[in-house]
């Protein structure tokens, strides 16, 4: 029978020495490359927007996360309000750039976990998680003494320190990371942040080291391992190809990959021509063969909803 690797990091007394560890960078912000270094545990703050305590926008069962996720009874979903990208696309724009959501309390957020898990939810699954470390650790103790007992999901869009994942090793069994761009400038016009394709790269490569590829019970239902995401973007704009011959070199050619295709524009893409429609079916099928040229063995199996698209040039 699985059994989650933060109970045992609770019970060495690993979960508390990772989460001491993180309130103390709070103190001097460096949680996400961002590196704003000023004093969250004073309520200031950065990039991310967020203080002391975690915001909340929303948690429910999701079904629309992928099949080893969702299983029967759906993936636990907490959308963690706003993020340390501004990706200027973002389709979650009113959590992730207009701040909708509330302040929770660690034992708030520990219920949370608990609630969902009752439900049936066969994770819980942490949606932008990244400059929320420390609350999600601090939460996490509650959770375990009241019972939880399913894995972790760290759902981020990569761009993560390593001195942070390191916090969370032997703690969260399956990280999602969404490797979005390639091209550090199409980085800092998109997601405004021009070394992001370098600190996703090291960022997923800690993340493999730690859990490997993606292990599923019985059932289907994943346990442990990485699950990646990559998001098609317009006019091959993502860097699809480059990104999966790093992951299948680098990485491992049998990472679960799924290639979304739901782009759309939103936010603020309507002001950058490049990002301004969604993509076409030859560029799905594109990057899908790009995928398995390039050695991927493992993509998500689910059909596209993708209509065929004609565009008028």
């Amino acid at each position: 029978m699985f059994t989650p690797s933060y109970i045992e990091a609770h019970r060495t007394g690993k979960l508390a020495d990772s989460m001491g560890k993180a309130y103390k960078i709070l103190e001097n912000c460096r949680l996400c490359p961002q590196e704003c270094e000023i004093n969250r545990l004073n309520d200031e703050k950065g990039v991310c927007r967020t203080g002391r305590l975690a915001m909340v926008s929303s948690y429910s069962p999701h079904f629309g996360e992928e099949d080893p996720l969702v299983g029967r009874n759906g993936s636990g979903t907490i959308f963690v309000t706003n993020c340390n990208l501004l990706c200027v696309f973002c389709q979650n724009w009113e959590i992730s750039h207009l701040g909708s959501g509330n302040a929770v309390r660690p034992e708030t957020l520990a219920r949370m976990m608990l609630d969902l898990q009752g439900q049936g939810c066969h994770n819980i699954n942490f949606v932008t998680p990244t400059h929320v470390v420390p609350q999600i650790l601090d939460a996490l103790t509650y959770a375990i003494e009241g019972g939880l007992n399913v894995p972790l999901v760290y759902n981020t869009g990569a761009y993560d320190s390593v001195e942070t994942l390191r916090l969370l090793e032997g703690i969260f069994d399956i990280y999602m990371p969404d490797f979005k761009f390639w091209d550090p400038e199409l980085a800092r016009t998109c997601l405004k942040a021009p070394d992001y394709p370098e600190r996703a790269r090291e960022a997923i490569r800690e993340m493999h080291r730690q859990v490997g590829d993606l292990i599923l019970d019985d059932n289907g239902i994943a346990l442990k391992g990485v699950l990646l995401r990559h998001l098609i973007m317009p006019g091959g704009a993502a860097g699809t190809r480059d990104i999966m011959r790093f992951i299948a070199r680098d990485i491992s050619p049998n990472t679960y990959v799924n290639i979304m295709d739901q782009y759309r524009p939103c936010g603020n893409a309507g002001k950058y021509p490049l990002l301004d429609r969604g993509i076409t079916r030859d560029e799905y099928d594109d990057a899908l063969r790009a995928a398995r040229e390039e050695g991927i063995t493992r993509l998500d199996k689910r059909e596209s909803g993708l209509r065929v698209i004609r565009w008028n040039w």
